[in-house]
C-alpha cells in the first residue's frame, strides 16, 4: 500500500508547505502530496487564513519538486467551469511532467455548513444530489477530452457516487472514519469490474494523522493507497 500525505494551507503558508513537501520528497516516505480545494480556512478547526487556490498551489509544487506525485483531494466541481478545471489540470500535468493525480468531488448541498463559503461568495450550488452527481460525470467527460493523460479519482460519500467513480473514473477515495467506507469501496469496485477497468482502478482512503484506527482500517480494506491528512500547523 502506498502512503501519501496532505498538508493544510488553512493553517500554513507557502514557505512552510513548500519545505514540508520537499522534505517528504527527500525522505521518500510518501508517494503523493495532496492539496485541499476550499476558500475559507475557518472551514477547518483552527484554520486562520484563506487557503491557497488549489491549482495555483499544485503548479507551484510541481515547479518546486521533481519526483513526488501531486494531487487534489478533492477539487470541487462547483468551484470552476468544467473547461477551466480541465485546463488547470492539464497545466499542472504539463508543469509536473505527468505527476498529477486529480481528485474531484461533487461538493456540498446548499444550506449545509460546508456550503457557507460558497454562499458568502455568491457561488451557486446545484440544488439536488442528482444534479451534483451529473456535474461530476460531465466534468470527467470534459477531462477525458481536454486532459486525457490526467488520472481522475472521485471522492465519495455515497454508494451512488461510488458507482459513478467505478463507471467513469480511474479511482475512488473514501473517508476511512465513515462507517460506510467499506460499502462505498465495494460499490466502486463492482462498478469498475463491470466496466472492465478494475485492474487499473485505484482505491484510496484518507485519515487524520492521529486517527490510528482508521489507518489500520486501510489495511483491512486492502486499499491501494492511504492518504494521511495533517490539517494543522506544521
Amino acid at each position: 500500500m502506498i502512503v501519501d500525505v496532505q498538508f493544510s494551507s488553512a493553517h500554513n503558508d507557502w514557505p512552510e508547505l513548500r519545505d514540508a513537501v520537499l522534505q517528504a520528497e527527500a525522505d521518500g516516505t510518501y508517494g503523493t502530496t495532496w492539496v485541499l480545494d476550499h476558500f475559507d480556512g475557518s472551514t477547518f478547526p483552527g484554520g486562520d487564513r484563506d487557503l491557497l487556490e488549489a491549482f495555483t498551489f499544485m503548479g507551484a509544487l510541481a515547479a518546486a519538486t521533481t519526483t513526488i506525485g501531486i494531487g487534489s483531494l478533492v477539487a470541487n466541481v462547483a468551484n470552476r467551469h468544467p473547461e477551466l478545471l480541465a485546463l488547470a489540470a492539464s497545466s499542472v500535468q504539463r508543469i509536473s511532467d505527468g505527476r498529477l493525480h486529480l481528485g474531484i468531488g461533487a461538493g456540498a448541498a446548499p444550506e449545509t455548513p460546508w456550503s457557507r463559503e460558497h454562499k458568502e461568495r455568491g457561488i451557486a450550488l446545484q440544488p439536488t444530489l442528482e444534479a451534483r452527481h451529473a456535474a461530476v460525470v460531465h466534468q470527467i467527460e470534459v477531462l477525458r477530452h481536454r486532459a486525457p493523460d490526467v488520472p481522475v479519482i472521485v471522492g465519495v460519500n455515497s454508494e451512488a457516487l461510488a458507482r459513478i467513480a467505478g463507471t467513469h473514473a480511474d479511482g475512488v477515495n473514501v473517508r476511512l472514519s465513515s462507517p460506510h467506507s467499506a460499502r462505498y469501496l465495494a460499490a466502486a469496485r463492482d462498478a469498475a469490474h463491470a466496466s472492465g477497468r478494475h485492474a487499473a482502478f485505484d482505491c484510496s482512503g484518507w485519515a487524520g494523522d492521529d486517527d490510528l484506527a482508521s489507518q489500520e482500517k486501510a489495511h483491512e480494506l486492502q486499499l491501494d493507497r492511504l492518504i494521511i491528512s495533517r490539517l494543522a500547523p506544521l
